[in-house]
């Protein structure tokens, strides 16, 4: 069994599938499904299924560095942002590194440039794994700064 960490309600973690070292998550309860800032995307056909590279700035208040990653597309629905209105979003799996812990999560991909947060963890990744302390933040040193 998978010991529970206590989180703050923001975290600095890495997303290895993605390619993605560093980034600053805000962990949000109500919000079930994890979303991952995309400023573009575009559609290509590998192995006879749907994927998408996205562009992203990875670090939070910097548009001058971007990262260009791919995915398989695992779904695409609608999902209803913070100011109530659905869109159909790309569904997208990568592993999640937390706390010395990996495991795979579903993140939607979004234009996140007006939120403070690059990254939104969601409760479905969190889900057996972590309890958030909501009067804290960056509980969890990040893999990447350590070395």
């Amino acid at each position: 069994m998978t010991k529970m960490m206590i989180v703050g309600w923001r975290e600095t973690l890495s997303l290895p599938s993605l390619g993605i070292a560093k980034i600053n998550a805000k962990v949000d309860t109500g919000a079930r499904t994890s979303s991952l800032h995309a400023f573009k995307i575009e559609e290509f056909q590998k192995d006879n299924a749907l994927w998408v590279r996205f562009w992203l700035h990875p670090e939070q208040h910097n548009t001058d560095i971007e990262q260009i990653c791919e995915a398989k597309v695992v779904d695409q629905r609608g999902v209803k942002n913070s100011g109530g209105q659905e869109r159909t979003r790309y569904v997208i799996q990568s592993d999640l590194t937390l706390g010395g812990q990996t495991w795979p999560i579903e993140i939607t991909l979004a234009n996140r440039d007006n939120m403070a947060y690059r990254m939104l963890l969601g409760r479905t990744a969190m889900h057996g794994r972590i309890m958030v302390d909501p009067e804290q933040s960056f509980l969890i040193a990040c893999e990447e700064s350590k070395k």
